[in-house]
């Protein structure tokens, strides 16, 4: 049994959508759990949605409609057959999200945000599912809400291990079984109050090293617009490398430090049963890509990650006393609290840093937490760089007209907090 991972370049419009069957196509017959993201940018929309209507920014209407638009053109271009079920199927979803905008919100802005923004994986999903079906590939189509359980913390819910492998052994693989290609959503889950949660930003990628993890795959792969794991963002820097091969420990931390390629919970529950995950290009199927395995060979070239958005934050006591484990305590149990992840930090004696992601909904009342008892400073609209395998050349180029606030230097690892002069 394996486990693909298909995320939104992959399934950007229809000719995409096509070029996923072509490539499952192959795999006919074979026990496949299909992984899929929400199409091209959708979740970001749908983003845009949820402030619009929970923060009153702009139109929540008009945004649901741009983004049934969108779909629309996919599904005109894959289903010339208006009366094919499928019109009906999405069209109730965006009633679903309909019913949800007509109200004010009762709820937190976290909980509000589940239940609109997992709609996009739920939609594209049924779309794959149906095409597949059109072009003769048996699948069967299964709302990970159902199966991968969670707590009820929105946007960023915690797994229950061991009531979802029980729901996947009892549920799921029978399903596979029957049926060998299954189709089912990324980054969603569900709590047993049947609300809808999502496991962070990107993650798909974990949802697929979950499956897998409970269903002891023989592999994962994780079909990417990129020929494999690069030393670089090709987004930002150029004459990237493509590495062939990683260990889970260099995975982790390069995952860990902000890499985009691959979301940082994937690398664990895979190494945890030495399961194998593949990075491939959907664009070359047939391209090797990159293996990350139980490997001991250690990859010695540079690699640079980029990450925007982010905010530096300095804590200091009021009363100028130092900061000491009680201050240190207090100061991680308000990030906990908020859902805040810690990029970087330093302290001194009387000062506590951390960079962060610049997140509005997390950050704005943290900071006002935090100045119930410290004095706060913090900037914003930074860059956190990070050099695996640095040299002085290297730092002096990707750091020209920027200005270092924050730098943090281990044997092999670099990190910047900068800001543009």
């Amino acid at each position: 049994m394996q486990v693909f991972k298909f995320g939104g370049a992959s399934v950007k419009d229809a000719d995409a959508v096509k070029n996923v069957a072509e490539i499952l196509k192959k795999f006919a017959g074979q026990e496949t759990i299909v992984v899929v993201s929400a199409m091209g940018k959708v979740t970001n929309g749908l983003e845009e949605l949820v402030n619009a209507y929970f923060n009153k920014e702009g139109n929540a209407e008009s945004f649901l409609q741009k983004i049934k638009d969108y779909h629309t053109i996919i599904l005109n271009s894959l289903f010339p057959n208006k009366d094919h079920v499928v019109y009906n199927d999405i069209e109730n979803s965006f009633v679903e999200i309909n019913w949800i905008i007509e109200e004010e919100p009762i709820t937190n802005y976290n909980q509000v945000y589940d239940q609109i923004v997992s709609m996009g994986e739920l939609i594209s999903t049924k779309i794959i599912s149906a095409y597949l079906t059109e072009v003769g590939i048996k699948n069967k189509w299964v709302d990970a809400r159902g199966i991968i359980q969670t707590d009820n913390t929105y946007r960023e819910g915690k797994v229950n291990y061991e009531l979802s492998e029980k729901l996947i052994n009892e549920q799921f693989l029978p399903t596979i079984s029957q049926n060998k290609i299954v189709v089912t959503q990324g980054f969603i889950g569900g709590t047993s109050e049947n609300f809808t949660t999502t496991l962070g930003r990107e993650g798909s990628d974990y949802t697929a090293a979950l499956l897998a993890y409970f269903v002891n795959a023989e592999s994962v792969t994780i079909w990417k617009d990129v020929p494999g794991v690069l030393n670089a963002d090709p987004k930002w820097f150029k004459n990237t490398k493509k590495i062939d091969e990683l260990t889970y420990h260099d995975a982790i931390e390069f995952t860990y430090y902000g890499a985009s390629v691959i979301h940082p919970k994937t690398i664990k529950p895979l190494q945890n049963k030495n399961i194998p995950l593949f990075v491939k290009s959907f664009l070359s199927p047939a391209e090797k890509g990159t293996l990350i395995s139980n490997s001991d060979k250690r990859f010695p070239i540079a690699s640079y990650i980029f990450k925007i958005n982010q905010m530096l934050i300095s804590i200091q006591p009021k009363d100028f006393s130092f900061i000491d484990e009680d201050n240190l305590s207090l100061i991680f149990d308000e990030f906990s609290r908020y859902g805040v992840k810690i990029h970087l930090m330093q302290n001194s004696a009387i000062s506590f840093s951390v960079c962060i992601d610049e997140d509005p909904a997390k950050t704005e009342p943290l900071i006002i937490e935090l100045q119930q008892q410290f004095k706060v400073l913090y900037n914003s609209g930074l860059e956190l760089l990070t050099i695996r395998n640095y040299d002085q050349q290297t730092i002096e180029k990707l750091t020209e007209n920027k200005t270092i606030l924050m730098e943090q230097r281990s044997r092999n690892t670099l990190q910047m907090v900068l800001s543009n002069n």
